[in-house]
């Protein structure tokens, strides 16, 4: 009764997109566990596996490719090849200057070159020859069809190549670097995680997942972080106009920078021994559970929700997931019960996973540094909220979904409960006279 007075704003994505993409991922995680497919290139297969029905579904029956917001025309005559060829090479070139940029970062940051990030330097490195290939007919063959071809990418050309190709607009040469620097940088990340995500849930044996409620729970857990990597990893690959998941901004705001990169490596905080760790003479939940069934199957249960959240969270992306991008608003799923149902998912996990209230050697110092240390951790999270938001209001079919959160959403509307703080009213809506 309440959508019907106070409809909440549509979403950019489906439902059915994300729920396909677990199908596929769901029937080649099957397969592998029947043959013992373990290997990173099982990994990598999954990632295909779960992007090739998401991209089926989404021209296929939601026909994402005609959306207004592609910027693509279907209805005329393609341009002529010769009309757009001046510009397919500005801006081949400038993507071209772009993955060399990211190559040479990626050859000076030595990280990129040992433990698991070295699988994603191989593959990028046996598929660079293909993309700079295939670049050059998608570009040509998607600018026949661009209502405003001179883009981004475009303009980021243009800088690159100098005064013969014109003058840029250099907030799009920005807005083109964001862009390549958050793929770059999250995609590498990204793709270094799959094989063991995914070797986690092909390797375990049923009979030991069911043995227990810690295994059932650990296994479950497993399941749910490797429906995250995948499908988020899938969201990293595949920014494609045609698809209408192409990154229409980039946080522009240095905080939104900083809260993100402090939570992944090289720069992660929260790490084992860094800034913010707080398992200092700790132990897990299991460790505390030991000798209570029931606790095990009560405190068990609660984190495999709060993981099943954080995965459905990503799973309501579909294709378009990315950090410190805007690639369309979300209003389905998770997303209609709080802004930020990942974050909220995440920090309740790692309160009631690692119990820091509890410590293993009794050290009253232990147990106030890492409630303190987990405390700074929901801090930056709640940080790279506000951050996010910040960025998504300067549209406004976010403006317009934030507001009808505060009105009508479960976690908003608890909050303000708890701090009294009062709920904007609805727009009254009035029939012309």
């Amino acid at each position: 009764m309440r959508d019907s007075v106070d409809p909440c704003p549509k979403s950019a994505v489906s439902h059915g997109v994300g729920i396909a993409g677990l199908v596929g991922l769901g029937l080649w995680t099957l397969v592998a566990r029947h043959y013992g497919m373990d290997g990173p290139n099982a990994g990598l297969a999954a990632v295909v596996a779960c992007g090739l029905p998401m991209v089926l579904w989404s021209l296929m029956v939601d026909k994402v490719h005609r959306n207004a917001s592609t910027g693509i025309d279907w209805h005329g005559p393609a341009r002529p090849v010769r009309d757009v060829l001046d510009i397919s090479i500005v801006k081949i070139a400038g993507l071209w200057a772009t993955w060399l940029a990211i190559a040479i970062f990626y050859c000076i940051a030595r990280w990129y070159w040992n433990g698991n990030y070295r699988f994603s330097m191989d593959l990028f490195t046996a598929a660079a020859p293909w993309l700079l290939a295939l670049s050059i007919p998608y570009i040509i063959w998607i600018d026949r069809r661009l209502v405003h071809p001179k883009d981004a990418s475009y303009s980021f050309g243009q800088w690159v190549i100098g005064g013969a190709a014109g003058v840029p607009d250099m907030r799009q040469v920005a807005h083109h670097a964001r862009a390549w620097t958050v793929k770059g940088f999250f995609l590498a990340f990204m793709v270094s995680i799959v094989p063991g995500n995914f070797a986690n849930v092909v390797d375990w044996r049923i009979e030991e997942a069911f043995a227990n409620p810690v295994a059932m729970a650990g296994f479950l857990i497993a399941v749910m972080f490797m429906i995250d990597v995948c499908l988020a990893t899938v969201g990293y690959i595949l920014t494609f106009k045609p698809l209408d998941s192409h990154i229409r901004t980039a946080n522009p705001y240095l905080a939104g920078w900083v809260a993100a990169l402090i939570c992944y490596p090289p720069f992660v905080l929260m790490g084992g021994g860094g800034p913010l760790d707080y398992h200092a003479g700790g132990a897990e939940w299991d460790y505390w559970t030991q000798g209570s069934g029931v606790l095990q199957w009560a405190l068990g249960g609660w984190l495999v929700l709060l993981t099943g959240i954080y995965a459905w969270a990503t799973v309501a992306f579909g294709l378009r997931f990315s950090n410190l991008t805007h690639r369309g608003i979300l209003t389905h799923g998770p997303y209609r019960w709080t802004r930020h149902p990942a974050y909220l998912a995440k920090n309740l996990f790692w309160w009631f996973s690692a119990l820091p209230f509890l410590s293993v050697s009794g050290s009253m110092t232990d147990i106030v540094r890492n409630c303190a240390m987990l405390a700074l951790t929901n801090a930056v999270y709640y940080w790279r909220a506000r951050t996010e938001e910040q960025h998504l209001s300067a549209d406004p079919d976010y403006r317009a979904y934030s507001d009808w959160m505060e009105r009508n959403a479960p976690v908003p509307r608890f909050f303000a409960w708890v701090t009294g703080r009062k709920r904007p009213a609805a727009a009254v809506i009035q029939a012309a006279e």
